[in-house]
């Protein structure tokens, strides 16, 4: 059988190491994702892992380096559509980018183990515990920061509440003040409400704002006789 006499022991032993490094480092990377219960936990992480490896080992015992290039290649652009399956969108907010890239990263691992570069897959799952790990900290403690809506690139809202009736005047009467006060509206949207109300939101073109202007904006809304309730908000750009 061909099984038989294409046997080679020594590469049969490096594809073993190769498969079994990929295989341990992917196993630190998902258990990292499993503890924290992502999407794509422990199994997920060494599959990917180890099946990078395989693939680059395959080229190379078949052609060498140029053949490793070549699936490396493969590798790195299939492993996006295992990563897009990852990520969810609930309303405004995008849920597991982190989670694909660290899938991204144990791919690069596995390639690494496949090329046989054992030490260079180690320290880049080192790196991506790391990055997933000890990170986390400054993440929160940047999160933790006041705001400071001058130095932010968000979107802004001005959200006015108004009697159906009027809701022609408060469209005139939402860009005139914007306008007045240097944040014209890129586009104005009308949200239909309960007990005959609508709801005026202005986008604005400006991605930093000072406060206090947009502030008397709404105060000034909400002096007027037929407004029910003004205000702003912000949320952060994609």
């Amino acid at each position: 059988m061909n099984a038989l006499t294409a046997f080679n022991l020594a590469e049969f032993a490096n594809t073993l190491v190769s498969l079994t490094t990929a295989f341990v480092l992917g196993t630190a990377i998902g258990a990292e994702r499993q503890y924290r219960q992502r999407t794509a936990g422990l199994r997920t992480a060494v599959l990917v892992a180890v099946g990078a490896a395989a693939f680059v080992d395959l080229g190379m015992r078949l052609e060498g380096t140029r053949g490793a290039i070549q699936v490396t290649a493969y590798v790195v652009s299939g492993i996006g559509f295992l990563g897009a399956g990852v990520i969810m969108k609930e309303g405004m907010n995008v849920r597991g980018l982190n989670t694909a890239a660290t899938l991204w990263c144990s791919a690069a691992v596995g390639a690494f183990a496949g090329a046989d570069l054992p030490a260079e897959a180690v320290l880049l799952a080192i790196i991506v515990l790391a990055g997933n790990t000890l990170l986390r900290p400054l993440v929160n403690a940047i999160n933790r920061w006041p705001i400071d809506e001058t130095q932010t690139e968000a979107n802004y809202e001005v959200r006015v509440t108004v009697p159906a009736e009027r809701l022609d005047q408060a469209r005139e009467l939402v860009t005139e003040l914007l306008e007045k006060a240097h944040y014209p509206p890129r586009e104005i949207d009308t949200v239909t409400r309960a007990d005959d109300r609508v709801e005026v939101v202005a986008g604005l073109s400006s991605t930093a704002v000072e406060p206090a202007e947009l502030d008397a904006v709404a105060a000034q809304l909400e002096a007027q006789p037929f407004v029910m309730h003004a205000t702003w908000t912000i949320r952060t750009s994609d």
